[in-house]
């Protein structure tokens, strides 16, 4: 596997669910789940925020949704970020939506329904919206600040996703072009570190910005709001110092320890002492 695009999000189903039919006849559902997060402003206030996501079930997991999702449900989904593209019928433009297509959904109300969240516990109450890449970077990183002088930014970073034709059998590929954004001094060190073709691991939440064009029409972009941006493919001092690496003629050996065993005599393996200064009665549960 040379590349990979994950996503989970635990939100709540804001609208009732309609099943539709390819000519072929699969069922496929697009839910739209509302994930509540917080966040911090530029000057340190704690905030609340709401994003909205696109998630399209297949097969059995559509038929499912269809008959046991209603508007309010919480559910897990676990997929990946997929770009739809199209011409504008009207203008001719291109236009795309990024959704995430289901791979795995969980239904997470309780059957005697959901209760009330207990007061001062939102670290465990919160809901959750985290995607993980695994690709190239597409162009160079390009920086710049807000108005109050924060530093912001922006990189494309490419996935690839391959599967068998259930047709023909045949294996189809299908690349996957991320917007990523990073803040503060994770973009600092983005921009000074990472250029176009760098392999890159990015760790986030998927974010929504819509805006009006010019011409009135609405707008909207999907990127990656990178918590974690790491450069993949380098030496890491700290890592190697507990590498080890295979003595000349341990080969030789490990194939005279093998010999010796098939004539029935058992190399000596030092004893290892399991013993703990904790005592199970001392344990406070």
């Amino acid at each position: 596997m040379y590349s990979y695009n994950r996503v989970h999000i635990i939100g709540y189903q804001t609208q009732p669910v309609e099943v539709r039919q390819t000519p072929q006849g699969t069922s496929v559902v697009d839910l739209n789940l509302v994930v509540p997060y917080s966040f911090k402003s530029e000057g340190g206030e704690q905030l609340q925020g709401k994003s909205f996501h696109t998630i399209t079930l297949w097969g059995p997991m559509a038929d499912i949704a269809g008959q046991f999702v209603k508007p309010g449900t919480q559910l897990f989904v676990a997929g990946r970020l997929q770009t739809d593209q199209w011409d504008d019928p009207k203008s001719g433009e291109k236009r795309n939506k990024t959704k995430v297509i289901a791979m795995d959904m969980v239904i997470l109300d309780p059957k005697d329904g959901r209760k009330s969240p207990p007061n001062g516990t939102p670290l465990v109450t919160e809901c959750v919206n985290t995607a993980f890449l695994v690709g190239n970077v597409t162009r160079d990183p390009e920086l710049r600040s807000t108005a109050s002088g924060t530093p912001v930014v922006t990189l494309g970073v490419a996935t690839n996703d391959k599967w068998k034709d259930r047709k023909t059998g045949e294996m189809q590929e299908r690349s996957e072009f991320t917007n990523v954004v990073a803040w503060s001094e994770l973009g600092k060190q983005a921009a000074q570190s990472l250029k176009k073709g760098s392999r890159v691991f990015v760790q986030g939440r998927v974010q929504t910005r819509t805006w009006q064009a010019q011409d009135g029409s609405k707008r909207a972009t999907t990127e990656l709001v990178a918590d974690t941006l790491l450069l993949l493919g380098i030496d890491n001092p700290t890592a190697l110092q507990a590498v080890a690496y295979e003595p000349k003629g341990a080969a030789r050996d490990m194939e005279n320890d093998s010999q010796v065993q098939a004539q029935g005599q058992e190399t000596a393996i030092p004893a290892i002492n399991y013993s703990s200064d904790i005592k199970v009665e001392d344990l406070p549960f």
